[in-house]
């Protein structure tokens, strides 16, 4: 990766970091889990509201570092009008592309600035909080008012 690319990516994850989108709690959410990350203080609740099988609106609460933050934020954007399938394909290609040693994988569309994650490996942690708690809100973790933990 560029040197510019990186920077594009460090100004993006920033910018979302300093002005998260949606974030706020959803009245009448259908479902909602809470993340928490020992090693970086991160904290998230993930808040779901559904028409038919589409996340119609996705939105949290969240303290803690830049990543977490900025990942919460981009997958807000990133899962509204979604349907339950596509959401979970994404959050399987999202956690890929930040684990993943070596080997190619798809790169989320909009969520490339979150590949250089995966040489900082305490930091992928901080990244997937967001998508643990919406895998968990959505049922699929554990169940609707779940907590995730990234211990």
């Amino acid at each position: 990766m560029s040197i510019d690319l990186r920077e594009l990516y460090q100004e993006l994850i920033l910018d979302h970091s300093k002005r998260p989108r949606n974030s706020r709690a959803l009245e009448g959410a259908c479902c909602t889990a809470s993340g928490h990350n020992p090693l970086c203080g991160d904290q998230i609740t993930v808040y779901v509201r559904e028409e038919g099988d589409r996340l119609a609106e996705v939105t949290y609460v969240a303290s803690g570092c830049a990543i977490s933050v900025a990942s919460a934020s981009m997958m807000s954007e990133a899962l509204r009008g979604k349907t339950r399938a596509e959401a979970e394909a994404l959050v399987e290609a999202f956690q890929k592309m930040v684990t993943s040693t070596g080997e190619t994988v798809e790169t989320p569309e909009g969520l490339e600035v979150f590949a250089g994650v995966r040489e900082h490996p305490v930091r992928i942690k901080c990244a997937v909080l967001p998508w643990h708690a919406l895998r968990a809100a959505m049922g699929s973790d554990g169940g609707v008012g779940s907590h995730v933990s990234t211990e």
